[in-house]
């Protein structure tokens, strides 16, 4: 049972949210948060899997909240963030602090719940266009921006520099193992390697390093292609 918090400052928008997943085998929605200071106390108490999240709200809004439930934090709840707007400013951010995704609140029934499936497995929304979207913040900010990269990454294989590469150009694991000209499970070791190494969460973050430490660049690979 995939237990899931929704926090949002629109009643209406909860109570619809809660409709659609209490119909669903194998989802319990174990609460409901009016704000980000309310996410935090029940986040706490109920334990979820994966939290729904709104960006915009009073108080604690949901950028400062995913970034206080996640930071240092090798596991916890995944958080989706919610938002109204496919451009919202806060989505680069929020993935750099450790979401798991992003969804549009009007996102259909049958996608929130593949979604909620999706990150509660370990995965992470990670569509082309969210991809690229990343890119192109990365590409506004300035160049003092890259970071002389960690110590960690000198304890990536090439191989597993050469997948990382793969991931931050936001391919899947069957796109890769065309690529690489090895099987998907190969993949998945691989990248589950390098999360471990880099101490990331998950292929969002991957994708977040990878820019912002130098080991690809906006521009590299097929990117623009698949969008």
């Amino acid at each position: 049972m995939i237990r899931v918090l929704i926090v949002d400052d629109q009643s209406l928008v909860r109570a619809g949210f809660r409709m659609i997943l209490e119909s669903e085998e194998g989802i319990e929605v174990v609460g409901e948060s009016a704000d980000g200071a309310e996410a935090l106390e029940a986040a706490a108490e109920l334990s979820p899997d994966v939290i729904l999240m709104d960006v915009r709200m009073p108080n604690v809004d949901g950028l400062e909240a995913t970034r206080r439930l996640l930071e240092g934090k090798a596991e916890g709840p995944r958080v989706l963030i919610l938002t109204t707007f496919d451009l919202d400013e806060y989505v680069y951010e929020a993935l750099r602090v450790g979401a798991s995704g992003f969804l549009l609140k009007d996102t259909p029934p049958e996608q929130l719940v593949e979604a909620i499936h999706v990150v509660s497995n370990g995965d992470a929304l990670l569509s082309p266009v969210i991809t690229r979207r990343v890119i192109e913040e990365f590409v506004r900010r300035p160049p003092e921006s890259v970071r002389k990269p960690p110590p960690e990454l000198e304890e990536l294989t090439v191989r597993e520099l050469e997948m990382l590469r793969y991931v931050a150009r936001g391919l899947s694991n069957a796109e890769i193992a065309k690529e690489a000209y090895v099987s998907e499970t190969t993949v998945k070791t691989h990248i589950a390697h390098i999360l471990m190494k880099l101490h990331l969460r998950d292929r969002v973050q991957a994708v977040v390093f990878a820019y912002e430490n130098g080991v690809v660049a906006p521009g590299d690979g097929a990117m623009e292609a698949r969008a």
